[in-house]
């Protein structure tokens, strides 16, 4: 659908919504942002994170799981301070990696990460105030429920951007 440089000239745009992720308390150095833009056949997703934890080893994963969750608050308790989001977002019941909130990971590079992936599993309607969450490790995209990806260390509430007036 894009090109690199029409896809470089199009995120300068607004997004229709946005998410501005931050980290657990565990995970301070975490924040970033996540817009969604709205198209016809689908949304384009583009999500830019630092902080993320980075590994000194070789071999070392520092991939992401990362999914859209149906909660509305990044609230939670001591255990999970991201209880409140709920599971991932599946309108549809559907079997992970299926679920309408199963995103690609996140690719660390010395804890920064950018993604962009264009999907019509939902409309940026469907998700606005749900919440995008960061977990801890890989998404495996085989273990039910929800892919083994480990504690949620960031998230960010999903808003309408508000159109500016001229």
């Amino acid at each position: 659908m894009f090109s690199a440089y029409q896809l470089s000239d199009f995120l300068k745009q607004q997004p229709s919504a946005y998410a501005n992720i931050s980290g657990s308390s565990s995970y301070p150095n975490i924040s970033g942002i996540v817009g969604f833009y709205q198209f016809n056949d689908g949304v384009l997703l583009a999500a830019e994170v630092e902080g993320l934890p980075n590994s000194k080893k070789p071999c070392e994963s520092s991939v992401f799981g990362f999914h859209i969750h149906e909660g509305s608050e990044c609230s939670g308790n001591a255990e999970d301070p991201f209880a409140n989001t709920g599971g991932h977002y599946n309108p549809n019941k559907c079997p992970h990696p299926a679920h309408s909130g199963d995103l690609p990971p996140l690719f660390g590079n010395q804890g920064y990460a950018f993604m962009a992936v264009f999907t019509n599993r939902f409309s940026v309607d469907e998700v606005i105030n749900r919440t995008v969450v960061i977990h801890a490790s890989l998404d495996d995209f085989s273990t039910q429920p929800a892919g083994n990806s480990g504690k949620k260390i960031a998230c960010g509430r999903i808003i309408r951007m508000s159109r500016l007036r001229s």
